[in-house]
């Protein structure tokens, strides 16, 4: 199965899954309750301001891919109300346990996160008992029959743990920045070894010179006590 969304599209989907759970009274939405989704500015990144005809036109653009539905007088209403048709609908086999919607709804609304980040935030679409069973519905839905939904990043120079991103939106896998390389052994060494050589040389040139002072003093000393010692007698 092969979903392909722009980060718009990808919004737009993430919100109808999130309101399909956690307010099940008001959905399907609204053109108006949608953009107010959209452009939440809790649990969403980046933060969006659309304005009322861009999400209708990401709207009729997801209605092109079937990924949408749209229906006047849904409960009873006049108003024209959309509800997805991205996964455990009528429509597709394509389906989701309340664990694996609750993981692809959070990256969807919130771009490449950690286990951690995931259970944290997870807790009005779904419950998970610890981190590890986090990390084991991400690796079933890496590994899933018809293709995997997500992707384990590789780690970032400074973080503790490796992020999990989404395959569904267009270029939404980033690269880790890599850490400038290391100069190589060879090139830094002549560096170092030239300010130690020259402060030995000097450091040399100094003790001879204070032998030589004292040397001379020495001989000073000794002449002037011959010359005391002769005028005694």
């Amino acid at each position: 199965m092969k979903i392909e969304l722009d980060p718009g599209e990808a919004r737009v989907i993430g919100c109808l899954l999130e309101k399909e759970v956690t307010t099940p009274e008001q959905y399907p939405l609204s053109l108006n309750a949608l953009r107010g989704a959209v452009n939440q500015k809790s649990n969403r990144d980046p933060v969006m301001s659309l304005d009322e005809r861009q999400v209708q036109a990401l709207v009729d653009g997801l209605r092109k891919k079937h990924l949408v539905s749209d229906r006047s007088g849904f409960s009873g209403g006049r108003v024209t109300k959309y509800k997805h048709r991205f996964c455990n609908t009528e429509f597709g086999s394509f389906k989701l346990d309340a664990q694996e919607l609750g993981i692809v709804c959070l990256l969807l609304l919130r771009g490449p996160q950690t286990p951690g980040e995931l259970r944290s935030r997870s807790g009005r679409l779904c419950e998970f008992s610890d981190v590890e069973e986090t990390e084991r519905v991400l690796a079933g839905l890496i590994a899933r029959e018809d293709g995997p939904l997500v992707v384990k990043l590789a780690r970032e120079p400074g973080r503790r743990e490796s992020r999990y991103a989404h395959l569904f939106e267009t270029g939404a896998v980033p690269q880790p920045r890599e850490a400038p390389p290391a100069p190589p052994p060879a090139t830094a060494a002549p560096a170092a070894a030239a300010p130690v050589t020259d402060h030995a040389q000097r450091l040399a040139a100094l003790e001879r010179e204070v032998s030589e002072l004292r040397q001379a003093v020495d001989r000073l000393e000794s002449a002037m006590r011959t010359e005391s010692d002769a005028g005694d007698r």
